[in-house]
């Protein structure tokens, strides 16, 4: 969290309840998990390749880039998992 204070970026931490047994919803867990998802369908970082974590980042955000320029070209080539 103070990391994200230093960087301006509000960090919200979600705790489970301790009342509640078995599965229950976290609020906005899906939108992490949708992201990780997205991230998986780029081969490199589906296994754990990379030994640095400033290499693993960098092509974290050439997946995102990869992802976005897509989106806005509507453009579907197949990625690895399509063949």
């Amino acid at each position: 969290m103070d990391h994200g204070a230093r960087l301006g970026i509000d960090v919200e931490v979600v705790q489970r309840d301790p009342g509640v047994k078995g599965f229950k919803v976290i609020p906005r867990r899906w939108v992490v998990e949708r992201t990780f998802g997205r991230l998986m369908h780029h081969r490199r970082l589906a296994r754990d390749y990379e030994t640095h974590p400033h290499r693993s980042e960098a092509i974290i955000h050439i997946a995102m880039i990869d992802l976005i320029s897509r989106r806005l070209t509507s453009e579907s080539t197949p990625n690895w998992r399509d063949t």
